[in-house]
């Protein structure tokens, strides 16, 4: 009973109608329709007025249309709801912010007043990103924040350009080597961020860009390619199912349903050859296997320098500075591998975007190739400075562009 009258407890003070219990106001909405909010609202006052959405159905909440809809669902409830509402992700209530300044607001500005978010059902399912710092709570949140904030730096991030000038040359010439064949720019985009997060993050060269001819390998480089390439599969395979809808695995739709069963049977799950809770546990303890391993080796190595994300903090960890109790093992791994899982994915799909919009305006893609090549010659690299001063138009176009996507 405390559990399913948990939700209306948090909000007693609210005025409103008398709850039915188990069906709250149903009935009501049953009566009036979508009419029901306005005529409540009229009744109770405006503290009562709710946050735009769609109508949830109980137990599945908004699923349905998020199953109709796919990812295209949250553009099309900012279209007719506004920019911001309300989403039912099964029993969680959760508010949608879809507006950028709002989003910088929210993200940037109010971080720091949100120490506690809540946990996601796959999420939920997945004990190796809880420990990142997205879903870190209270007083270990607030000490990992403030550690990778000072990582941060513009200076620290002015050194990544070498970095991602080298790779995106080495990407560059599979355009050349597929000449005759069509080239799939949102991969190449993909193995292209992948490799400059690897190497930023863990300090690690994945070398999924490097061109198509450069593959002949010995037989040592073969067996570190493979290794690579596994990582990279598991990698894919874990951050796919992280699904917030009814195609993930039994435990994840059973904890958006009834979230308190879900951990009892992950656990029986999991131990179930065949099922997806036990592939994702397998895949999961092998990405940890390996973040640990990638880790150990780092802090081995007393001539690491502070090139990469990793390296940072254990320098940060090993001079006192922050509590080793805070930035354990398990933490410093997933914390680096939630800069894959988060940059990755988002970095190729932007990427793709601006080029397929960009390729539909002529006129623009035309005045950004002036630019670029007006910079200098080919080999010269701009500076983090450069890419901030002598590139306006790129600026501008990049901020409607990011507009519409």
């Amino acid at each position: 009973m405390g559990y399913f009258y948990g939700p209306y407890w948090g909000v007693r003070r609210v005025p409103g109608p008398p709850t039915i219990p188990f069906i709250g106001h149903l009935p009501l909405l049953a009566k009036y329709g979508p009419d029901v909010f306005s005529v409540l609202a009229k009744q109770y006052g405006p503290v009562f007025r709710r946050i735009p959405g769609p109508v949830a159905i109980p137990f599945v909440g908004n699923l349905p249309l998020l199953a109709k809809y796919g990812p295209d669902l949250f553009s099309v409830l900012a279209k007719r709801y506004g920019p911001i509402y309300r989403f039912h992700m099964g029993r969680q209530p959760l508010v949608i912010v879809a507006d950028p300044e709002l989003c910088r607001e929210v993200g940037i500005k109010k971080f720091k007043d949100i120490p506690n978010r809540s946990i996601p059902s796959p999420i939920s399912a997945s004990p190796l990103h809880q420990k990142g710092l997205f879903f870190t709570r209270d007083a270990r949140w607030s000490t990992m924040r403030n550690t990778i904030l000072s990582v941060y730096q513009p200076s620290h991030l002015a050194k990544l350009v070498p970095t991602m000038q080298t790779f995106i040359e080495s990407a560059t010439q599979n355009l050349d080597c597929n000449k005759e064949g069509d080239i799939i720019f949102s991969d190449l985009s993909l193995k292209l961020a992948t490799d400059v997060i690897g190497q930023a993050a863990f300090g690690v060269n994945f070398g999924l860009s490097k061109p198509q001819s450069a593959n002949t390998l010995t037989t040592h480089q073969g067996k570190s390619n493979d290794e690579v390439h596994d990582f990279i599969n598991q990698h894919i395979y874990s951050t796919t199912m992280l699904k917030m809808d009814l195609s993930g695995s039994f435990s994840i739709i059973l904890g958006l349903l009834v979230p308190i069963l879900q951990e009892p049977f992950r656990q029986i799950l999991k131990r179930i050859p065949g099922t997806v809770d036990w592939k994702v546990d397998r895949t999961n303890k092998n990405l940890s296997s390996r973040l640990d391993e990638i880790v150990e080796k780092k802090m081995k190595d007393k001539d690491r320098g502070s090139k990469d994300f990793l390296s940072l903090i254990l320098s940060a960890r090993e001079s006192e500075a922050v509590s080793k109790n805070v930035f354990t093992q398990d933490y410093i791994s997933a914390v680096t591998y939630e800069h894959l899982l988060a940059g990755s994915a988002t970095t190729s799909f932007t990427l793709s975007s601006i080029i397929y919009l960009v390729a539909g305006h002529p006129e623009v893609e035309k005045k950004l190739i002036e630019e670029i090549d007006g910079f200098g010659p080919h080999d010269q690299m701009p500076t983090a400075n450069d890419l901030q001063l002598k590139f306006p138009y790129l600026d501008q176009a990049s901020l409607r562009l990011f507009c519409l996507i």
